[in-house]
């Protein structure tokens, strides 16, 4: 007898911006569909049905014919109270997100969504009750753990490859124009902080899974901030001033399971040209070696490999030092990380169980970034209390 396949009807809302475009609908829904749907544990598949959802019409309609998608609507709120769809995702302004996440839950809907979850921490807190409450499988889009170099790095980790974890120490960012000469590659609302905009509220909460998910959790934070380039050119050319920080410069103190105390540190910015292998960079540092990491490459040298370099400013540098590091091997192909994500996430829907990054880590990222402001706000290092539901 011929198991029949389930679907699972998925609202996109967002889908025009970049990352609900390109890495969620393009690179994960998309290719999942086409593959026949996810693979489940007893070897059935769930097929994915995307309904596209934006407020911009003409784009909606010609998105949905280009990549050959039914159905696509303007009206969220409607396709939140159907019946017969089993999903919500967001990829909208967060400024939105929060009341958006709100109604789905409690109109039934399993949700997966980008990050921050919330403005505030109140918020993203009423979320993680919320989904307790409702029982729906939520998850957050943690992306940065699925990437090649991550996963090698956490690989690493579990290994027992460093020994005693001393520090992490992360370096993100590119060069974005202002956009009056060039166009900016990041929209505009990014760098204004009534739209929800800002680096420490945009990043932090990725890095706080990222630390979790690597070395540990996260105890303290003292940041600084800066808004380095104070005007900038929005999508129709018009000048406007940046209220939002576009540089935030971390500290954070971290916790390991075995209770290690390790010092972390992320400098992440907008208005920084790469001069490194990757856009982000993670090192970690540790008694029996160190490894860098990329979004996919991993570099590691041991403590008996680990040269014994000479400080002398009269003469130059001889030894090349990149080359004494060790590429770690993949041993593993690995697919994009949303989609990654996007098919573990389906197979929780279907199983009824809850998504390992679900809303209280997104609650702990978004309490990250508000700590990270008040530190910058009153120049103190700020210790980070447990959240309780």
């Amino acid at each position: 007898m011929r198991t029949q396949t389930k679907t699972l009807r998925i609202a996109m809302n967002g889908i025009t911006g970049r990352m609900g475009y390109r890495q969620h609908l393009v690179r994960s829904i998309l290719p999942i569909r086409e593959a026949g749907g996810v693979v489940l544990e007893d070897g059935t598949k769930v097929q994915v049905e995307p309904i596209l959802v934006g407020r911009n019409e003409a784009k909606l309609r010609e998105l949905a014919e280009k990549h050959k998608v039914a159905e696509w609507s303007t009206d969220l709120d409607s396709l939140i109270q159907d019946q017969s769809v089993d999903i919500v995702f967001d990829a909208s302004m967060t400024s939105l997100r929060a009341e958006t996440l709100r109604k789905a839950m409690r109109a039934g809907k399993h949700i997966f969504t980008e990050k921050p979850t919330a403005e505030t921490l109140d918020e993203a807190v009423e979320l993680a009750r919320i989904s307790t409450e409702t029982g729906v499988t939520a998850g957050v889009v943690h992306d940065k753990l699925y990437l090649p170099g991550l996963v090698k790095l956490r690989r690493l980790v579990d290994e027992g490859f460093f020994g005693r974890i001393l520090s992490i120490r992360g370096e993100f960012g590119y060069w974005v124009f202002e956009g009056d000469i060039q166009p900016a590659q990041r929209p505009s609302w990014n760098y204004r902080r009534e739209d929800g905009g800002g680096m420490t509220t945009d990043m932090f909460c990725h890095w706080n899974y990222v630390l979790e998910g690597i070395v540990g959790r996260v105890r303290s934070v003292n940041a600084l901030t800066a808004t380095h380039i104070p005007a900038r050119w929005d999508e129709q050319g018009r000048e406007y001033q940046a209220t939002a920080d576009d540089a935030s410069y971390g500290i954070f103190e971290l916790e390991t399971p075995a209770g290690d105390h390790v010092v972390g540190q992320i400098n992440s910015s907008w208005a920084v040209r790469v001069y490194r292998d990757e856009l982000v960079e993670f090192q970690v540092d540790g008694t029996h070696g160190s490894a860098v990491a990329g979004l996919t490459k991993c570099v590691a040298q041991q403590r008996a490999h680990t040269p014994k370099p000479v400080w002398n400013p009269d003469l130059p540098v001889t030894e090349s030092f990149r080359s004494q590091w060790q590429e770690v091997p993949a041993n593993q192909e690995l697919d994009n990380g949303f989609r990654l994500q996007w098919e573990e996430f389906l197979r929780d829907v279907v199983a009824g169980r809850e998504h390992r990054f679900g809303l209280l880590s997104a609650a702990r990222g978004v309490q990250l970034a508000e700590l990270g402001l008040q530190s910058n706000a009153e120049r103190r290092t700020i210790d980070i209390p447990e959240i309780e539901l």
